[in-house]
């Protein structure tokens, strides 16, 4: 538990371990905050049948280009937004007495609070963060095994997790409908599962030396993020980075892995990192989407129209790419050869 960098980041200067190489580094070049990440109103949505078109071809498109879009009337009232983010930001600020309840000490446990990753006796280098994970879906499953305390945290956890998974849904939904997929294309093992994680990032002494998250895809099929206010998602765009500014009461919407594959590279899954700051906390939730664990992935097989704009795989468990995903560090390139069909 004493590795927690929430127990000991108030400090001069960046450990040596926590230090990135030059080349992935942030350094000291200022990211500009771009304006032309998309902002999708979902409400249109609920309209008539062009405005709904026209969401379905905003989202495609958005995920096309950035892999990623915020979306605004979403459904998710504000002061719910608010209330969970705050019963987040408590984990983060309970005793140590707690803490050392919910630190993660074997991998057994389904709540895993650690700090960097959970990789961390092994990575070269640590990342800059403090993180709570859990899965969410299906909620009777897994509810009684959150953290206790807070008090309210199962209560108000658990109710604003199936908002998130209904959002989830309606969003799958206008995809498969923007891919030509049927109806429902995504009802099913899918989108089994739900995972929450709180990345908490404390103020860094340098942060030009270090990394909240290290540039990766998500291996799911869409995350849907909520951010505190406190800028620090940086997005690859034509091989320059752009920083995704918080919009109140809005969630940002990234393509995963997953997705990519199975749209045969129609929707692209974006690299992206989380850098730090000297002078705020940020706290970020993430709501990652993803099939159950024996969920059968393969490149959709109704999307005859589209060309395969990847390379030629093999059917394969989602629990193997999970597992290939953090034994490769997310690479990739290592990923998907992984999975490529023997050659005769």
């Amino acid at each position: 538990m004493e590795k927690l960098i929430s127990n000991w980041s108030n400090i001069k200067s960046v450990p040596e371990n926590y230090i990135f190489p030059l080349e992935s580094r942030p350094g000291d070049l200022k990211i500009p905050t771009s304006n032309s990440i998309p902002i999708i109103d979902l409400n249109e949505a609920q309209k008539d049948d062009s405005d709904r078109a026209n969401t379905i071809h905003q989202i495609i498109k958005a995920a096309q280009e950035f892999g990623f879009f915020q979306v605004i009337n979403h459904g998710i009232l504000e002061n719910e937004m608010k209330e969970t983010m705050s019963v987040f930001k408590e984990v983060f600020q309970m005793s140590d007495e707690y803490k050392q309840k919910l630190y993660l000490d074997d991998d057994l446990k389904t709540c895993k609070r650690f700090t960097s990753s959970l990789r961390y006796e092994t990575e070269n280098v640590h990342l800059w963060r403090d993180s709570l994970r859990h899965p969410a879906h299906p909620l009777e499953d897994w509810q009684h095994l959150w953290p206790e305390n807070p008090t309210e945290y199962r209560e108000c956890v658990g109710n604003f997790s199936v908002k998130i998974k209904e959002l989830g849904s309606r969003i799958m939904d206008l995809i498969s409908e923007g891919l030509g997929l049927k109806c429902g294309y995504f009802d099913n093992d899918l989108t089994g599962s739900l995972i929450i994680s709180i990345n908490h990032y404390p103020p860094c002494p340098e942060p030009s030396l270090t990394l909240g998250l290290s540039k990766h895809k998500d291996p799911y099929l869409i995350t849907i993020l909520m951010q505190d206010g406190v800028s620090g998602l940086q997005v690859l765009k034509d091989g320059k980075w752009i920083t995704v500014e918080p919009l109140p009461h809005a969630f940002v919407i990234n393509i995963g892995h997953l997705l990519e594959i199975i749209s045969k590279g129609k929707l692209k899954s974006a690299e992206h990192r989380a850098v730090t700051n000297s002078s705020q906390t940020r706290t970020s939730a993430a709501f990652f989407i993803a099939p159950s664990d024996d969920c059968l992935i393969e490149p959709a097989q109704d999307l005859t129209h589209y060309e395969n704009n990847q390379p030629i795989l093999r059917s394969f468990k989602y629990k193997e790419f999970l597992k290939n995903f953090f034994d490769t560090l997310g690479d990739t390139d290592l990923i998907l050869k992984s999975f490529e069909p023997p050659k005769n």
